[in-house]
């Protein structure tokens, strides 16, 4: 004996197929928005005008061997380590919240005994992209690290 193919079987069919895909689309719109982390560049055709530029400063600044570690501490200060780096290097940066949602830290640097940087501001809590600029005599190398 067969059962028939009522309008409440379709119904069924048709909500739980609409709903499989309601709950995928809004799970992939929120992995989009937790994991984006901003905008690269404000305009992309000016940015693909220095793209060789930018490759040709980021030879230069491998060259100088200057091996970098960024990382955050418990207490959420940006630590930065420098290795192969000359004596007395300055660093100064600037932190971002991702799509703006806060304002920006502006960060100056402290030496430690270790010779590492420490930030004398924490961030706030969240993610953050932290771009730093460290400069010894007429080398400069520019950091750029997303942490959270």
């Amino acid at each position: 004996m067969t059962r028939r193919f009522t309008g409440w079987h379709m119904l069924a069919i048709m909500l739980s197929f609409f709903g499989i895909v309601i709950v995928v689309n809004l799970t992939m719109a929120r992995f989009a928005i937790h994991s984006f982390s901003g905008t690269v560049v404000a305009n992309s055709y000016v940015a693909s005008q220095e793209f060789n530029g930018w490759l040709a400063a980021a030879r230069a600044q491998r060259a100088l061997g200057w091996q970098t570690q960024v990382s955050l501490n418990a207490d959420r200060h940006v630590v930065v380590t420098l290795a192969n780096a000359p004596a007395g290097v300055g660093l100064i940066g600037i932190a971002r919240h991702p799509l703006g949602r806060g304002d920006d830290v502006s960060l100056s640097f402290a030496r430690q005994a270790d010779a590492s940087l420490i930030s004398t501001r924490a961030l706030p809590a969240g993610r953050w992209h932290v771009m730093m600029t460290a400069r010894a005599g007429t080398e400069i190398v520019k950091l750029a690290e997303t942490l959270q």
